[in-house]
């Protein structure tokens, strides 16, 4: 991976943001079971980091994906689903950063907002899930318009968007929304799984108390916990999955990962999994640099091209 200084990443990212388009992942806009409210969407560009490309959303009703296509397309399309602590969701340090290198060895990369679990929408926990279960069956119904094989979709997630990302490969024919239309009879199961620090498990100890708060309270009982344990929702149908984590992330911790490859590896689904002893938490790819986390794109899309 070449290194990059970070005024360098931020002239990429404006370029790759400038050539993108934006599209609603529900008909009509406003997802279904969206809670009807006068809250707006709200752009928060300070929250991570000082930059105007360190924004992110918060109060999302009405969920969408933004195109990030190279010139090339190489046949992957990736649904992307950034990070947020389910509070929020971060559009550009695990959004527009990762598409020119993802772009320059032509992937096409679709950037999602999705619902947050505490908003109050009808669909509570699950909120995300309807809304990354409708974003991937909308890009396979759409393949073609973007030069792309339907079989070869996958979800890159991190942090809480990992979870969300977990969800959709291990629940992706739960039926957690009313259909709306034809698109809605096509598989939502993802042809890979990227999990970046991903949040995976709501098991005490190991799960992250801010995104487990959001999406089961405080005081969940054992079901919920269960059902929303990722490790534990895994089968052999669960598809081929890249793990990536930071030994020293203080927020989510490694485990997470770990009980995730151990239970792939059991069920003989195929998995492979990188740790690097630094990187901390959310290093996307501009905190990666100047440190050996930094080959990760690399790495996962060395490892994409042997599962597609």
């Amino acid at each position: 991976m070449s290194t990059f200084n970070p005024n360098e990443l931020l002239q990429l990212m404006a370029e790759a943001s400038r050539k993108a388009a934006s599209f609603s992942v529900w008909p009509q806009g406003d997802a279904p079971g969206a809670r009807q409210s006068p809250a707006q969407l709200v752009l928060e560009e300070q929250h991570t980091g000082p930059s105007a490309w360190d924004r992110s959303v918060t109060g999302v009703r009405a969920p969408q994906i933004t195109v990030y296509a190279p010139a090339e397309p190489n046949g992957v399309g990736i649904l992307v689903t950034p990070g947020g602590s389910y509070r929020r969701v971060v559009l550009d340090k695990e959004g527009s950063a990762l598409a020119p290198f993802f772009n320059a060895r032509g992937y096409t990369l679709f950037v999602m907002t999705y619902r947050l679990p505490g908003d109050g929408h009808a669909e509570g926990a699950n909120a995300p899930l309807a809304d990354v279960q409708r974003a991937m069956r909308t890009l396979r119904a759409n393949a073609h318009r973007w030069r792309l094989d339907a079989d070869k979709l996958g979800v890159m997630g991190f942090s809480a968007g990992g979870h969300a990302a977990a969800s959709l490969g291990t629940r992706y024919d739960e039926a957690v929304y009313d259909p709306a239309d034809e698109v809605d009879a096509l598989s939502a199961r993802p042809a890979f799984m990227a999990l970046v620090y991903p949040v995976i498990t709501m098991v005490a100890d190991i799960d992250h108390p801010g995104s487990r708060e959001q999406l089961i309270g405080n005081s969940p009982d054992e079901q919920q916990i269960r059902h929303y344990s990722l490790e534990q929702r895994a089968s052999a149908q669960t598809p081929p999955t890249f793990l990536l984590h930071a030994v020293d992330d203080p927020s989510v911790k490694v485990e997470n990962s770990v009980v995730m490859f151990s239970a792939l590896r059991r069920l003989g689904v195929p998995v492979e999994m990188h740790l690097f002893e630094q990187g901390k938490h959310g290093f996307g790819i501009r905190d990666a640099q100047g440190l050996p986390v930094s080959v990760w794109p690399e790495l996962m899309m060395n490892w994409i091209e042997t599962k597609v």
